[in-house]
């Protein structure tokens, strides 16, 4: 089992992830979340908590369903 420190970088990696395989930066990509970039940069980095209001806003703007953003869940 991950620690939180572990879930949240692991939650960031994700993002990050499949903000890349989108091609989006993460200006573009925060702008089209209703988000700051330096909250996607933290969150990204795994130094902040997401809640699940924003990360399934993160979600829908990937174009994703949660369950496929935990389907790689180590």
């Amino acid at each position: 089992m991950l620690s939180d420190a572990e879930f949240q970088r692991w939650i960031g990696s994700r993002v990050r992830e499949l903000r890349h395989a989108k091609k989006l930066s993460q200006e573009g990509f925060a702008d089209a979340c209703g988000l700051h970039r330096t909250h996607v940069s933290l969150l990204e980095r795994g130094k902040i908590n997401v809640t699940v209001s924003t990360l399934q806003r993160i979600a829908e703007t990937l174009g994703v369903r949660l369950e496929k953003f935990f389907k790689t869940q180590p």
